[in-house]
């Protein structure tokens, strides 16, 4: 009697760094299964929506190769598909006191003149100055996961939707995974789900929380939201981030705070409420001076979605210690989705062999020790 089918690797979680990380595998030669719980549409995790910001600008210069891998990843995935996935606005990052974020080209700038004249748009805050990232922009979000997935397939990747996984364990030589279709055994497990990670890898559980964001996108004939006079923006404020998204291609300009209730990812998020999308676009008008943000006429979309959270922001990817076949690629706190290719590349290199010491600052290693 034969036993279950044997893959290179199982991608489990089908969101952006999941299909990210099949397309990267595939790519390779890598025979892959990804599958997920939901259908392929699915809001109930973090990677649906039409937009998403990208920047260079980032706390630290531990961040700096790491972000210059995504945005070359980036050019990759449009060179192959033939799409525009990355649209250059530059970004103002508003923030009171020494500036928290630095990169490649990133300019502080104090004097409000030069602030209007960068973005004549964004109304800082008195008392505030900001960072100038001239990378800053959008990713097209909804394409570019489209793109991960349609490249994976055509790799000859299969992707499969709707279907859970109940159990896994390591092997000698791999990972025996149960799902509510089949068994597969996988000589590499890619645990990319986001929200359930504490779920599917108990040990972890306690590095993480998820919250619930509502975003609002304001419909996209407002020339005063479009870029050159809006680009990427945040306002840093004690009661939660603020961060705006330029109309930068009829897609409208969105906004949202970074801060939210916990959640359970076993129940959907909760669709915004009136007081919720009120508030946004009060912000959305505080902050564009003359965008018409009427909760009732102006706004196209109001979404809820789930960040999972870690106490520092910074992502759980590498292989688990004791489980060496396995590697996690979750957690990304509300900012992982501009390095979707860079991260795919990451679980490829180390389903591949690779230590990728560089990504020791998001290491899990460093989640465990004392």
């Amino acid at each position: 009697m034969s036993g279950p089918p044997e893959v290179d690797v199982l991608v489990v979680g089908l969101g952006v760094h999941g299909s990210a990380a099949a397309y990267e595998l595939a790519l390779r030669g890598a025979g892959v299964v990804a599958i997920d719980q939901f259908a392929e549409d699915h809001h109930r995790g973090s990677s649906h929506g039409r937009t998403r910001m990208i920047r260079r600008a980032y706390p630290s210069p531990v961040w700096n190769d790491l972000v210059a891998r995504a945005f070359a990843g980036w050019e990759r995935w449009e060179r192959a598909s033939g799409e525009t996935l990355v649209r250059r606005t530059g970004g103002l990052y508003a923030h009171r006191g020494t500036a928290q974020l630095q990169g490649p080209g990133c300019e502080v700038v104090e004097d409000r003149g030069r602030l209007r004249e960068l973005m004549p748009s964004f109304a800082v805050p008195d008392g505030y100055r900001a960072v100038y990232d001239p990378s800053a922009g959008v990713v097209e979000a909804g394409t570019a996961l489209a793109v991960a997935r349609a490249g994976a397939r055509a790799a000859g990747a299969e992707l499969a939707f709707g279907e859970r996984m109940l159990s896994w364990q390591a092997t000698g030589d791999g990972c025996l995974v149960e799902t509510t279709a089949r068994r597969i055994r996988a000589r590499s497990l890619v645990l990319a789900t986001g929200a359930w990670v504490g779920r599917v890898v108990p040990a972890l559980a306690d590095l993480f929380e998820v919250w619930r964001i509502v975003t609002v996108t304001l419909r996209a004939d407002q020339p005063v939201a479009r870029p050159p006079r809006l680009g990427a923006f945040s306002v840093d404020r004690p009661e939660g981030l603020v961060f705006g998204i330029p109309d930068a291609a009829g897609n409208g300009f969105k906004a949202g705070v970074d801060a939210g209730e916990v959640w359970d990812p076993q129940r959907p998020a909760a669709p915004p409420t009136a007081d919720e999308i009120g508030d946004l676009c009060r912000l959305m008008a505080r902050y564009v001076p003359g965008v018409a943000a009427d909760p009732q006429r102006d706004v196209v979309e109001a979404a809820s979605c789930l960040y999972t959270m870690t106490r520092d922001r910074r992502f759980v990817l590498g292989r688990l210690p004791w489980a060496p076949p396995v590697v996690v690629a979750a957690a990304c706190s509300g900012h992982g989705f501009k390095f979707a290719p860079a991260v795919g590349a990451a679980v490829a290199d180390l389903c591949g062999g690779d230590d990728r010491r560089d990504l020791d600052f998001v290491g899990v290693r460093r989640r465990l020790d004392p």
